[in-house]
């Protein structure tokens, strides 16, 4: 079904508007049409996908993303499209800066249904994993990822940085790494969770790492600390990894028609405050080899082959 869908504005907004329904969230055509159309010439080759997560924080939202090759440069179009604003920030020179200093494959934008343009992805050349010795360098990074190097080193992460998310809404960064295998275990899950002071996951958090493909940690502008750890599993039965859900998202899950038959992605995190929390992700257009997660799938895979 993902390979034959329609992939015009009209047709992704009406499947946007349908998935959406099945939260009882009324996605906004103001918010969701703009968007679309300010990259429509990249979504007939783009891998395209929606996410939902079991939060509070992210109750009433729904999420779209889409790939977009390395010629756009997604943040002078959402700028030019006024979807973000232009902020003095070093979020705004973030992207340029990583531009300039590193190859990159393609990108990735992220939107919210009522809350709008939320974030770009930049990925690299699938196997030419950039350094944080480099990353650190830039002028416009959160300097927490330099205060955290002996953290990444100690567990292998240092020279593993395969995508780096930049958040405009809320003003983070995640840094995805293609990890070592060890990283799942639960004694390191347990170690790295203490040594930047998150709570204990649980222990249906420590089954769900250990099938994990990847991981990415989450930093800000404001704080030294790595603000979390998020770690991703590929399957096509995403029911088995959700420990509490509300009967909206349960009913999503059941009901959402997009990407059936193909992999689902599910990303699991525990806050500050001790909870645990889901994000599931669906496509509504699956590409089997593409650069949105193809490098953690890859080695992922290939380590339980």
């Amino acid at each position: 079904m993902p390979s034959t869908v329609d992939v015009d504005v009209a047709s992704v907004y009406s499947a946007i508007e349908k998935s959406a329904d099945l939260l009882d969230v009324t996605a906004s055509r103001d918010i969701v049409w703009p968007i679309l159309t300010a990259f429509e010439d990249a979504l007939p080759q783009a891998v395209i996908a929606f996410r939902v997560a079991t939060n509070a924080q992210h109750e009433g939202d729904f999420d779209a993303r889409f790939t977009l090759p390395k010629e756009a440069d997604p943040y002078a179009v959402a700028l030019s499209k006024g979807l973000i604003a232009k902020t003095g920030h070093p979020i705004g020179n973030l992207l340029s800066d990583i531009q300039q200093l590193c190859p990159i494959d393609s990108y990735g934008i992220d939107f919210g249904v009522t809350s709008g343009f939320k974030k770009i992805w930049v990925y690299f050349p699938a196997g030419e994993h950039e350094t944080l010795a480099r990353l650190t360098e830039l002028e416009s990074m959160p300097r927490s990822l330099a205060e955290n190097v002996d953290f990444f080193t100690r567990y292998g992460l240092a020279e593993k940085v395969d995508v780096i998310g930049i958040d405009y809404r809320s003003r983070t960064m995640n840094v995805y790494l293609a990890a070592p295998a060890e990283c799942f275990e639960r004694e390191t899950v347990l170690a790295m969770h203490e040594d930047i002071g998150l709570p204990s996951p649980s222990e249906q958090m420590f089954n769900f790492c250990e099938k994990s493909f990847g991981l990415y940690t989450t930093q800000n502008w404001d704080s030294m600390e790595i603000e979390r750890i998020s770690y991703g599993v590929k399957t096509q039965t995403p029911m088995a990894y959700f420990a509490r859900l509300g009967t909206k998202i349960e009913h999503f899950v059941k009901s959402v028609p997009y990407g059936v038959d193909d992999p689902k992605m599910v990303y699991a995190a525990v806050t500050s405050a001790g909870e645990e929390y889901y994000k599931l992700q669906s496509y509504y257009r699956w590409r089997s080899v593409s650069r949105l997660n193809a490098a953690y799938i890859a080695a992922r895979d290939k380590e339980s082959a």
